[in-house]
């Protein structure tokens, strides 16, 4: 019989409890669920790879349906060598729709045999990104309702004063 495998990839800079919540639900369709974090070399993350992963990996637990891997290149090329179909995907509002929709049109032209799944955010964390959070975190606000604990300690240990550069040894305008 064949297995349902789904890849759900993402910078995860870092996991948040929204994140975690499309996890949950995905690990409820499919048989088995590889959380794959991006080497984006777009953007500067807060968080090393290595961070990221162990970050995810101690966010998640033990679970033999779930993995956390990491990727660079094309996802549908990661997608293929896992030998997964799917594409999950979370939606918090209209704004992620029309890249999303870009995206999973443009993968699904790379590789017919690759589908993407949307699924809708749970209500709590409609408006949670990890941009919000790292924000908020970096301002010393409390971040317990939006990531899971070993994250919350990772951040506080990132933004504590100690952690900070002085104003001259940074590069802000």
């Amino acid at each position: 019989m064949k297995k349902s495998i789904a890849v759900y990839p993402g910078s995860f800079d870092p996991i948040t409890l929204g994140h975690l919540d499309i996890i949950e639900r995905g690990l409820e369709i499919f048989d088995r669920l590889i959380v794959a974090v991006a080497r984006n070399t777009g953007k500067t993350p807060l968080f090393t790879m290595e961070e990221r992963l162990d970050l995810a990996r101690r966010a998640l637990g033990t679970n033999p349906r779930l993995e956390v891997d990491t990727f660079d290149g094309l996802l549908v090329d990661y997608i293929r060598s896992r030998g997964a179909h799917v594409i999950l995907r979370g939606l918090r509002a209209v704004s992620d729709f029309e890249y999303e929709f870009q995206v999973a049109q443009t993968n699904h032209q790379l590789d017919r045999g690759i589908e993407t799944l949307f699924l809708m955010t749970s209500i709590p964390y409609a408006f949670l990104s990890s941009s919000v959070v790292k924000e908020v975190a970096s301002h010393h606000g409390p971040v317990d309702s939006f990531v899971p604990p070993v994250v919350k300690k990772a951040l506080e240990e990132k933004f504590a004063p100690e952690n900070i550069p002085p104003k001259e040894a940074r590069h802000d305008p």
